[in-house]
């Protein structure tokens, strides 16, 4: 079992890692932590502080992967109704008779 970090060498390791002076996989080498591990504590931090990495000069950053998986939930909730009511047509259809 790998040990745990104390939270506050986590928060020294990232605000070393966001002000962007030195590539992650340096400062990963220098704090003696995995690159993956940064990229991880990294991701973590921006979600709990609303921050996209890539879009954070960018206000609606965010915001448009937010839409997209709404956009996303939305065309699986309407392929789903489409698909009942095919169903329901074919069998409503049955009973009737064309002349």
């Amino acid at each position: 079992m790998p040990k745990a970090f104390p939270a506050e060498f986590r928060a020294d390791v990232i605000a070393v890692a966001r002000k962007g002076e030195v590539p992650l996989r340096q400062i990963a080498k220098d704090f003696g932590v995995s690159e993956a591990c940064l990229h991880r504590w990294l991701k973590i931090a921006d979600r709990e502080d609303g921050v996209g990495r890539a879009a954070t000069s960018v206000a609606a950053g965010g915001d448009v992967a937010a839409q997209l998986r709404e956009a996303h939930k939305r065309i699986k909730l309407l392929e789903q109704e489409a698909e009942v009511m095919r169903r329901a047509v074919g069998y409503l259809s049955q009973g009737v008779n064309p002349k």
